[in-house]
């Protein structure tokens, strides 16, 4: 059993930057690749970004490659999102998720979801 617990989700105004975090408890967190989706209203929940179990490996969505970031700290059992260049159309509730299928970006093959975030961004 894996525990995800998300933070850093707040409102911004369009065209600027905010973090996300999001801290894993239970079985040892280096063995899932963890990925970041999001969900807006009266839509389907949407792959964002995911990266490997090491770390060295990762892959966006073409929605939001070169303005997130996704990175992880295997020490301290988290997952990271950095967005920039945030857009109106970014507004969603973000969620972190944890596989043992390496770098999916399929909703069904994740296992393990966090409680979600809730980004707004303002135009």
């Amino acid at each position: 059993q894996v525990t995800l617990v998300e933070s850093g989700g707040g409102l911004v105004q369009a065209g600027g930057s905010l973090g996300l975090s999001c801290a894993a408890s239970g079985r040892p967190f280096s063995v899932y690749a963890m990925g970041w989706f999001r969900q807006a209203p009266g839509k389907e929940r949407e792959f964002l970004a995911v990266i490997g179990r090491s770390g060295t490996i990762r892959s966006y969505a073409d929605s939001v490659k070169g303005r997130y970031t996704i990175s992880r700290d295997n020490a301290k059992n988290t997952v990271y999102l950095q967005m920039n260049s945030l857009k109106p159309e970014d507004t969603a509730v973000y969620y972190c998720a944890a596989t043992t299928r390496a770098l999916s970006t399929t909703t069904s093959e994740y296992t393990y979801w966090g409680q979600g975030a809730q980004v707004t961004v303002s135009s």
